[in-house]
């Protein structure tokens, strides 16, 4: 099949990992590549990287690059989306990065960036759970805790950019202290992170847990989302234990914003919901929904795992580098 127009490619860039999708005009996967991130790396290494992976995927597609339209990457940390610039990234250690400068000088084409986990939202409300809404917020659960906030059918930004920053609502006061340096935040209770703190601190204590013995045979020196699902699915208590706090800590966060908001749709993403579906979603959603305030017509408003996956993001980045094509025409 020949596509012409507005073929993309959209990009997730994670800590770990960089996946790029070529995406043709009607949203059709044409190829996907993937590469390791090496944050040890300079960032001009790792944007010659992404140069790379580009070249790639769109030689996997069968096209060529003059038939891209733009590239678009979904970046963590703070970014100014109007000059592509990534001002804060401290899983990458960047700081004030011009990446899509630098890559658009590599690549010679239009090059979009933002947030990470906006554009995961953005993902899921145009192409996957939250399709047909108008109001919807994404709470994506991964190392840490990030939002996007759809209204109007359209990402809200806030005055500064900063709209959505669920992760760091504080919900216990005198809890644990977060990477942020405030204490109690969602992050700090709910995240894979503070998972993997508590379960060590248990084991330490002397709980008994399969979890390091999981670790070990994969190799692994984090308990990975895979790692939680094994664990589960030997019904290790202290895994169970761990994760149903947790549950309950996000389920009083989306409480708390649909008690803001009240949007139609709410969208739990990042890998463990992706790993664990309706099982990690199930528990958040009945809590939630005790500590709605308007509690009559509650199950209105739907809660739901994300549906996109491991593309959630790159997808995304692809539909808003699309406004933002339109929008300079």
């Amino acid at each position: 099949m020949t596509h012409t127009g507005n073929i993309m490619v959209g990009i997730d860039m994670g800590g770990t990992s960089l996946r790029a999708l070529v995406v043709s005009p009607e949203n059709e996967i044409l190829a996907v590549d993937k590469t390791a991130t090496n944050p040890a790396q300079k960032p001009e290494g790792v944007i010659a990287d992404i140069a790379g992976l580009v070249e790639d995927v769109v030689r996997a597609a069968g096209i060529t690059r003059s038939a891209l339209a733009a590239v678009s990457i979904g970046a963590p940390g703070a970014v100014d989306t109007e000059h592509g610039v990534v001002y804060h990234a401290p899983n990458l250690g960047w700081k004030k990065v011009a990446l899509a400068a630098k890559l658009q000088k590599l690549l010679h084409v239009p090059v979009f960036v933002d947030n990470d986990v906006n554009v995961g939202v953005v993902g899921e409300h145009a192409l996957g759970a939250g399709q047909g809404t108008s109001e919807l917020i994404g709470i994506f659960v991964g190392t840490g805790i990030g939002g996007g906030f759809i209204s109007g059918g359209k990402l809200y930004r806030g005055s500064r950019g900063a709209a959505a920053e669920v992760g760091h609502m504080v919900i216990q006061l005198d809890g644990p202290v977060c990477g942020c340096g405030n204490h109690g935040c969602a992050e700090a209770l709910a995240s894979r992170t503070a998972m993997e703190r508590d379960v060590r601190a248990a084991i330490k204590k002397g709980e008994k847990s399969i979890i390091p013995k999981l670790m070990e045979e994969r190799g692994k020196d984090r308990m990975t989302s895979s790692i939680i699902q094994r664990a589960l699915k030997k019904h290790d208590p202290l895994m169970q234990k761990v994760i149903s706090r947790a549950q309950k800590y996000l389920g009083i966060l989306v409480a708390n914003v649909v008690n803001l908001i009240d949007p139609e749709c709410v969208v739990i993403g990042g890998g463990i919901a992706e790993r664990l579906g309706e099982s990690f979603v199930e528990p958040i959603r009945e809590t939630a929904y005790k500590y709605f305030l308007r509690r009559h017509d509650a199950r209105r408003v739907k809660i739901l795992p994300g549906t996109l996956g491991d593309n959630a993001g790159a997808l995304g980045a692809v539909v808003l580098a699309r406004q933002r094509l339109a929008g300079a025409r």
